[in-house]
């Protein structure tokens, strides 16, 4: 679904033991962010009411994942068990991040190991909606649920519902090329919203990295991202 999403925390230390717990060693450690695949932490203005999911394997490893971060001292947010309201098969437990996100460990039809899914709240749900379906043929997403939206790409899924509002998440969609960054970029500033990086080169990433930046209706910031590797 993500190239990347990043939170931002309040003590880089303690949230990077929290997920270095939940999901293992860092994919990448440096100065400014610590990823674990698709999902990162960096400092800076505080990201707050975000939930994300992980999958794991089966639903033994959902309960094992529970039981170590509970026994860490970590605060439950749902013990182990299934949720036939998400899906027949889904199968899920929740724990509260050092700064108060829910996050889980997640079985379920289509889940693989990784970041599964992402629960946004927004007061505008429609404004929402508006913007992702705006450019969810140019990222290759789908709205699959229309009341409280959700968009998937067969692998992972994102979905707004009604509330106080999330803030401060990043979320980056890969691309196959610099054209769909532009055109990603052009149908945006099209619509009215708010530019926050025109395409172009950053380095300071890593030599191709080829991005563009623009705020969604609650302030979130939403790339477009080609790797080139050549």
């Amino acid at each position: 679904m993500f190239d990347h999403a990043e939170i931002r925390v309040r003590d880089r230390a303690a949230s990077r033991a929290f997920y270095e717990l939940a999901l293992g060693e860092p994919s990448h450690a440096g100065d400014e962010f610590t990823e674990w695949g698709a999902f990162g932490i960096a400092e800076g203005p505080l990201s707050r009411r975000l939930h994300a999911g992980f999958g794991v394997p089966d639903r033994a490893a959902v309960d094992a994942w529970w039981q170590r971060m509970t026994d860490a001292g970590y605060e439950s947010d749902g013990e182990p068990g299934p949720r036939p309201q998400y899906s027949e098969a889904y199968y899920g437990a929740f724990v509260l991040d050092p700064d108060g996100h829910s996050i889980e460990a997640v079985v379920h039809e289509t889940s693989s190991e990784g970041l599964d899914h992402l629960w946004l709240r927004t007061r505008d749900v429609d404004a929402e909606r508006r913007f992702y379906a705006a450019i969810a043929d140019v990222v290759g997403i789908q709205l699959v649920r229309d009341a409280h939206f959700r968009f998937a790409d067969g692998s992972g899924s994102f979905t707004f519902v009604e509330g106080e509002p999330t803030e401060n998440i990043h979320l980056a969609f890969g691309v196959a090329d610099l054209a769909t960054v532009e055109e990603f970029h052009r149908v945006l500033m099209r619509g009215g919203y708010h530019d926050n990086g025109p395409p172009g080169e950053r380095p300071q990433y890593h030599p191709g990295y080829y991005g563009a930046f623009v705020l969604d209706p609650d302030g979130h910031n939403v790339e477009a991202v080609f790797h080139d590797r050549r």
